[in-house]
């Protein structure tokens, strides 16, 4: 049905008509104004810019040029808004990416229980060969789903990171402790609760990612502006990550139950709010801030452990005493807690602010590439 709106006739240089020149294929491809004040948006216009097009806010200026784009358009092919794209409508937790979710869980508690039933070579055999069983499954997981990045793999780095986070979960502590204590001289037992915990939370959070952009893409569809939409979007995203982590805190003491562990909470936790964060927002095209904040945590956690052991040169005694110190008050998991904590808050501020942009969702959902 063709927009009834009559644009405002102006004198002189139409400056409307050369934005919307700028922008043909997305006034082109637009199926509502909101989708082009969000594509707007993502190209740095904001509400001053709009006043220099005599418009109140960027949603005002895209609302005209949808109605202009038949009248605008004659250099253009003619558009059928038949044939334009919609999102299939997906309810629930539906598809293949539900199932595979649960994929490194599964690996994860088949490989405890088979080394827990051997011992020697085959053990450590078993361990290895699990472990690299478990990141694959991961990486088959995350490449279906709504963890799926449209725009490429994240950037390696992160990936270097968040298996350095996770590698310490599972031996960082023991290390600490034994290094704290003038060894290590033997072996110590890896924390092994945390690391099933971490698996297991694959699916919640591919649950809880669902939830949100779902949820997200409903808003962006029936928001009246980009100041609603991000007003509605905040809420949503810290709805899903504490959702996200109840759900591991539950997992944690599930696992440490069942395999008669201690857990530390806070260290794992923030790593798996982390790793979340993490992922949205490499989804949604932001990956500069996942790696940076990644390799922060990494290096903390690397740097905590390296100044207890260079304490021991001679002279160097000062180097371990604020680690010693933090670990005598809090515990072992000062590290991992500090780190991780630190880190996700970081993300999660960045995350309130990026993701809560409509262009955000709206470049997610036409699935027309990250945004910049």
């Amino acid at each position: 049905m063709p927009h009834s709106r009559a644009p405002q006739r102006r004198s002189g240089a139409d400056p409307v008509k050369a934005l919307m020149h700028r922008h043909r294929e997305l006034c082109e491809r637009a199926v509502d104004p909101l989708e082009i004040a969000a594509g707007l948006e993502a190209h740095g216009v904001t509400d001053r810019t709009a006043a220099r097009f005599r418009h109140k806010d960027v949603f005002s200026l895209a609302e005209e040029m949808y109605a202009r784009v038949p009248s605008d358009g004659e250099q253009n092919a003619p558009i059928d808004t038949t044939s334009a794209p919609v999102p299939a409508p997906t309810t629930g937790v539906r598809g293949a990416w539900a199932v595979l979710a649960l994929l490194p869980g599964a690996v994860c508690a088949l490989t405890l229980l088979a080394m827990d039933v051997t011992t020697g070579t085959t053990r450590w055999a078993i361990g290895v060969g699990g472990a690299l069983a478990g990141a694959a499954a991961l990486r088959t997981t995350l490449r279906h789903g709504p963890l799926r990045v449209r725009d490429g793999a994240p950037a390696p780095t992160t990936r270097l990171w968040a298996g350095w986070l996770l590698a310490y979960s599972l031996l960082g502590d023991g290390l600490l402790n034994a290094a704290l204590a003038g060894g290590p001289d033997e072996a110590w037992a890896p924390a092994t609760a945390p690391l099933l915990a971490l698996a297991v939370a694959v699916a919640p959070a591919h649950a809880c990612t669902r939830l949100y952009t779902s949820a997200a893409r409903r808003r962006l569809t029936t928001s009246r502006g980009l100041a609603e939409f991000t007003a509605s979007a905040r809420p949503l995203l810290l709805g899903s990550v504490a959702l996200f982590a109840l759900a591991l805190a539950a997992l944690l003491g599930l696992s440490g139950a069942l395999l008669d562990q201690s857990v530390d909470y806070a260290g794992a936790g923030a790593l798996g709010v982390l790793l979340l964060l993490a992922r949205l927002l490499t989804v949604h095209g932001r990956t500069h801030a996942p790696a940076v904040v990644l390799g922060a945590a990494a290096a903390v956690q690397a740097l905590a452990v390296a100044s207890v052991f260079a304490a021991r040169l001679p002279g160097c005694d000062a180097l371990g005493t604020p680690v010693e110190a933090a670990v005598d008050a809090l515990g072992v998991g000062v590290v991992p807690g500090a780190a991780c904590g630190a880190a996700a808050l970081a993300l999660l501020v960045h995350a309130t602010r990026t993701l809560a942009r409509a262009s955000a969702h709206a470049r997610a959902t036409s699935a027309t590439g990250g945004a910049p």
